[in-house]
């Protein structure tokens, strides 16, 4: 059974496509493909040329999660041991969510246990109309992970997450568009064409204000009003002195479209 690898790749204006690539088991991934997707994801955010990433998933499918052999393997480990897997899996979410530029996920043909936390992990989702999204942990007598929970309720009532997680139901992405969890639907096949036009249009914007939106968006889930306030001014009054704000305002006042993306790269 071969393996899924991470294939990264560098497209025009800034934009880094990452994609799982394991068409035997549908993309599943373990501890390696944790510490690679991380380190690429560190990597892209540490890039002052990358200003957008696209994940996606090879053969038409986002990815099936933990490999069922794998996981079965795992219950002759010790705690020690299977511990450093879940670690190592929350490295890789928060390195999602850590990411300066925005993470898009262009799903096809499915997202599935941890495949879904890692597309509702991401900053916006594009996904074909025939696509579902699965949490079916307690179908296998096991519980979720890589912040299924957290996203999940981020996104949808408790009664549909607790149907979701409990009985292991799928959830179509037509229904999962109409409850705001996905930002764009398209036919089948178009999904990742449409993730590269989204983040063009990151890629074409102020990507300092963009990152910091991005924390801010992060930290509201665990802040009160008044914390949020008080970040959102602290940011907004550092902004107002940068370039960025310098050119857009300028942009607004020329009634042209502002320039910020570097002179070799617009």
């Amino acid at each position: 059974m071969s393996e899924t690898t991470l294939r990264s790749e560098s497209r025009p204006g800034g934009i880094r496509l990452l994609t799982l690539d394991g068409a035997a088991t549908r993309n599943s991934i373990g501890l390696t493909q944790y510490e690679a997707l991380r380190a690429a994801l560190v990597d892209a955010g540490n890039d002052p040329r990358v200003r957008a990433v696209v994940l996606t998933g090879a053969g038409g499918f986002f990815s099936s999660g933990g490999n069922i052999n794998v996981l079965k393997e795992s219950r002759t480990q010790n705690l020690s041991q299977v511990a450093r897997n879940t670690d190592a899996l929350g490295a890789m979410i928060l390195a999602i969510r850590n990411c300066r530029a925005p993470v898009i996920s262009a799903v096809e043909g499915g997202a599935a246990g941890l495949g879904l936390s890692i597309a509702l992990a991401c900053d916006m989702i594009v996904a074909s109309r025939t696509a579902s999204f699965t949490a079916a942990y307690v179908k296998i007598g096991l519980t979720p992970d890589g912040g299924a929970t957290h996203f999940l309720t981020e996104a949808l009532p408790r009664q549909l997450v607790s149907e979701m997680c409990m009985l292991g139901r799928p959830l179509s992405a037509e229904r999962l568009h109409a409850a705001g969890g996905i930002n764009e639907l398209v036919e089948e096949g178009g999904a990742l064409d449409a993730a590269l036009a989204l983040a063009s249009a990151c890629a074409a914007g102020a990507a300092g204000a963009i990152a910091v939106i991005k924390s801010e968006v992060t930290a509201a889930s665990r802040n009160d009003l008044a914390a949020q306030l008080d970040l959102e001014a602290r940011n907004i009054n550092l902004a107002r002195f940068g370039d960025e704000a310098g050119e857009g305002l300028q942009a607004f006042l020329e009634k042209r479209r502002p320039r910020y993306l570097p002179e070799d790269e617009g």
